[in-house]
């Protein structure tokens, strides 16, 4: 989802659409599959946590229902759930709830890099605002650990870096000022995120919530970018 987009009701009609009814649709054909597959991984996100910059959650802790965006994510992965036979599901399901995906190709670090090299990025609102975040080739490697070994199937796997736990807005900002040798002086006021994008979808840049892939590291996952500065040296080289 774009970040700067407003949520009008055509817009929030059309992401229910694009992630629930497509997904309804994959699970029919599972389901009515002659050979289903062993594994389906559905990537959702980790805004079905509530907001907090105290508590953390684990892929143990309950979601939240304050707003749009965690009762999608809820929406969502029951819409995923598959129908038993003989007491099992058809296929083994896992729900890789993602952080921010940092990738060089696309989404939100490539069009937060021109502001940054001119000199014009900085911290958004208070910077005291958790932001659980993962690299994308940490991403890629945790789907094909969920697709193919027995001990990741069948449960929820949060796909954030370890570093989640702290890492702030405040702390992203400083590591991608380091990471480009630019200045970062500059901030946008909370006030001014809700006049450009409501105050429905202001909360996903003013708020977040504190994650831990507990369950991630259980399984045996190693990182191969755990910490922010490692990340953006690698994503930036």
């Amino acid at each position: 989802m774009n970040p700067m987009r407003r949520w009008t009701q055509q817009f929030k009609q059309e992401v229910i659409a694009s992630r629930i009814e497509t997904t309804c649709t994959l699970k029919q054909a599972i389901s009515q599959s002659q050979s289903p597959p062993h594994s389906w991984v559905v990537l959702t996100g980790v805004g079905y946590y509530p907001s907090s910059q105290t508590l953390v959650y684990s892929e143990y802790s309950p979601g939240g229902d304050a707003d749009f965006l965690s009762r999608l994510v809820r929406d969502w992965e029951d819409a995923a759930e598959l129908p038993l036979k003989d007491g099992k599901p058809v296929t083994q399901l896992v729900k890789l709830r993602t952080g921010l995906v940092l990738g060089r190709n696309g989404g939100a670090l490539p069009a937060m890099l021109w502001p940054f090299r001119l000199g014009l990025g900085g911290i958004v609102g208070s910077g005291k605002q958790p932001l659980p975040w993962i690299h994308i080739d940490d991403l890629c490697r945790l789907l094909c650990k969920a697709i193919e070994q027995e001990e990741c199937v069948g449960g929820i796997l949060n796909a954030v870096s370890p570093s989640s736990i702290t890492d702030t807005n405040a702390d992203f900002t400083r590591a991608l000022s380091k990471a480009l040798g630019r200045p970062a002086m500059l901030f946008t006021p909370a006030f001014a995120v809700k006049l450009l994008l409501g105050n429905d979808r202001a909360p996903m840049l003013l708020e977040g919530p504190r994650v831990a892939p507990q369950r991630t590291l259980q399984s045996g996952f190693s990182f191969l970018y755990p910490d922010l500065d490692a990340a953006l040296a690698q994503l930036l080289s």
